[in-house]
């Protein structure tokens, strides 16, 4: 086998232990708490079908393969939880550091070119990253809707912890978050968010 294949290779079943990274969220109807895999598997179609609510015209393959490679680096720096202040305070370091050996992996036009998607989603200037927030937002958001809000609920998530991680939302598609703004007001009513 050429190296250039087995590098290939080898990033593809390093990126399998995606699987093994269980987030807060629980997957709809109440299951098991959902996985990094399925988190952007899930996001990638959704930036697919509810594309005409961009804000702009995007290169939906660039948003979609920004959702499908965006948490790849959490196999090494773990899930930081939306809601966990301290977490939050270390996640770009520990981020950055699995970027470096993840893509690392790959030859070396792969994984400068993975890098850059990973980067771009990260600056989230781009049409493309902001659409792409937007999905990462309104996916978790959804899923704990269609769990009447338990998630929130164990955690004592405040509504504005949800709006302030909702923000970016609107810079992606102001039409989606005027349904997380509904989604959030129905759970606040509700008494799911404090």
């Amino acid at each position: 086998m050429d190296t250039r294949l087995k590098k290939q290779l080898d990033f593809i079943l390093e990126i399998d232990k995606e699987k093994n990274i269980f987030r807060q969220t629980h997957l709809s109807g109440h299951g098991r708490n959902e996985n990094d895999a399925e988190h952007a598997w899930h996001m990638a179609v959704m930036a697919f079908l509810l594309r005409e609510y961009a804000n702009e015209k995007v290169d939906i393959t660039r948003v979609m393969l920004m959702c499908l490679i965006h948490d790849v680096v959490e196999i090494d720096a773990g899930d930081t939880y939306a809601y966990d202040a301290e977490a939050l305070k270390t996640q770009k370091a520990r981020e950055d550091a699995a970027k470096k050996r993840i893509y690392s992996l790959l030859p070396k036009d792969q994984g400068a070119e993975l890098m850059s998607i990973f980067d771009e989603f990260e600056e989230n200037e781009t049409p493309e990253a902001k659409f792409a927030h937007a999905m990462d937002n309104l996916q978790p958001l959804l899923l704990n809707h269609s769990n009447q809000g338990s998630d929130w609920r164990e955690h004592q998530v405040t509504a504005a912890q949800v709006y302030n991680r909702q923000a970016r939302t609107k810079d992606g598609s102001r039409r989606l978050y005027e349904l997380t703004d509904a989604i959030i007001r129905e759970h606040v009513e509700k008494g799911d968010l404090r």
